[in-house]
């Protein structure tokens, strides 16, 4: 490597927790479940690209990635070359608002900020920009499917919940045990698979899941976790931190793998991936091919000689 790739790639190992199969598998579950099959995909930090690898035969999507690391973005480009891969921070892309269909994948995790001025007076911690961001580039009625820190849910403030809340509905929540990445990261860490669904308008209401609740244990934890321990993937336990603060965190169970837990987790993800519905005479007529985002929202181009009129992910012949 030369003294810049060392560089990233130091830095990375900070902020990157590379994603257990087991784990990307059953986010695919649920998204097959919700009746999403093909669309636009964009994963905004997806190291060498295990998300795309990973992606089921049956679902047919155009795959763009993003990954700062340039060696890691370097390996996902050459493994998967028929996908668009920009090694580049997320802050930097450019793609346009409501063009994905689908963001999956496993955020950065860390207590600091990344500067983007669309974003900057929020003053979100980075895998909360992560998701801020998703769901911009997600159209209404798409989903963001993401491992992020427990930090989202769980903190004091609610301003980030509230911020989400008012732009998707939160279809389904899974934390997952301190030890879902001690295999691939070594790290023991707390984290949630989270499952938004953009909304078509603004909502002003409070859901629930803005608030933090006492287990029966006496555990502070997001009211959603307390009301639904049968997606907590474990036992709520406090541990010492570095610097002697004590944290709740989720401890493995005893006698059930992971795999089967999370089988039986996906199946209260509960939503439907709406498609734009055309009427008999429409289907006879339209042809649409997945959008390109050099193409602006709502304004025409043309395709192999034919016109299309582009609306969100797709675009109409």
């Amino acid at each position: 490597m030369s003294e810049e790739e060392y560089k990233s790639a130091r830095e990375s190992t900070l902020t990157s927790f590379y994603t257990s199969p087991v784990v990307i598998e059953s986010i695919y579950k649920a998204l097959n479940n919700l009746g999403f099959r093909h669309g636009n995909i964009l994963e905004p930090s997806c190291g060498i690209g295990n998300f795309i690898g990973m992606q089921p035969k049956e679902m047919n999507c155009n795959f763009y990635g993003v990954e700062l690391d340039t060696i890691s973005g370097q390996i996902a480009k050459q493994l998967y070359q028929k996908n668009k891969i920009a090694v580049q921070g997320f802050e930097e892309t450019s793609y346009p608002d409501s063009f994905f269909d689908c963001v999956i994948g496993n955020v950065p995790f860390g207590a600091y900020q990344v500067s983007d001025r669309r974003y900057d007076r929020h003053h979100f911690m980075i895998h909360d920009y992560f998701i801020a961001k998703s769901l911009d580039l997600a159209r209404p009625g798409g989903v963001v499917a993401v491992v992020t820190s427990s930090g989202t849910m769980d903190k004091q403030n609610p301003a980030v919940r509230q911020y989400i809340a008012n732009r998707a509905e939160l279809l389904g929540a899974i934390r997952l045990p301190n030890n879902a990445f001690q295999r691939n990261a070594n790290t023991s860490v707390v984290s949630d698979i989270l499952f938004f669904q953009k909304r078509d308008r603004a909502s002003i209401e409070e859901p629930e899941w803005l608030n933090l609740k006492e287990t029966p244990e006496g555990y502070s934890v997001n009211a959603y976790f307390a009301e639904h321990p049968e997606m907590v993937l474990g036992d709520f336990t406090t541990e010492s931190t570095q610097y002697g603060k004590q944290e709740v965190t989720v401890k493995p169970k005893e006698g059930i793998t992971l795999e089967e837990q999370l089988k039986e987790a996906v199946q209260n993800i509960h939503g439907t991936i709406t498609e734009l519905e055309l009427s008999d005479t429409e289907l006879e007529e339209v042809v649409s091919i997945p959008a390109d985002p050099d193409v602006k929202n709502f304004s025409f181009t043309v395709v192999n000689e034919e016109v299309y009129y582009r609306e969100n992910s797709v675009m109409n012949c």
